[in-house]
């Protein structure tokens, strides 16, 4: 292997293991999660539920890639008209329509670009990802210029870990 493919297997490990611990903690504390991702296509939710048990705590998932899909799942057409698809606006409330739609306990939103502009939005600047974690005692909202990654994985990677570390703050773990 490669010092950069060694690399890379270790972050994977990494957030493998951050996500684990996140799960455990979850299913522990008999708290619900769900996720509306755009950008990072359903890879939050598929690493929460790596870990057995986790159907006791993922009640459901979006992938909304589109903008219809994110108005089809319960974002206001309003805020992305206003705010633009890539905006906090639009993550906060990617996150308040999840966990609503599946009444958790944690929504997650997550919407940006990655390596190359969106030719669908004008607003799409690549590498700028926001997201937000919705509880019943209020939203924290996030806003990551992600460095040039070497494939589309590394990018939903880059971007779990961080949120990982965002659903660890307010796990308090």
């Amino acid at each position: 292997m490669t010092e950069t493919g060694t690399a890379a297997a270790s972050t994977e490990a990494a957030v493998h293991a951050k996500y684990e611990t996140i799960t455990k903690l979850l299913i522990k504390n008999n708290i619900t999660i769900t996720t509306m991702e755009s950008c990072t296509s359903g890879q939050v939710a598929s690493l929460l539920t790596d870990t057995e048990g986790s159907s006791a705590i993922l009640k459901g998932a979006f992938v909304t890639y589109s903008n219809e899909g994110k108005i089809r799942e319960g974002v206001p057409a309003q805020i992305i008209d206003e705010y633009g698809v890539y905006s906090i606006q639009t993550a906060v409330a990617m996150a308040d329509a999840c966990r609503a739609a599946y009444r958790a306990d944690i929504g997650i939103g997550i919407t940006g670009s990655f390596g190359n502009a969106d030719p669908n939005n004008a607003d799409s600047i690549p590498g700028e990802v926001f997201f937000a974690l919705s509880t019943a005692e209020g939203t924290k909202e996030f806003h990551y210029s992600v460095p040039v990654q070497p494939s589309r994985f590394a990018y939903k990677m880059y971007m779990a870990d961080k949120i990982a570390d965002g659903l660890l703050t307010i796990l308090n773990a």
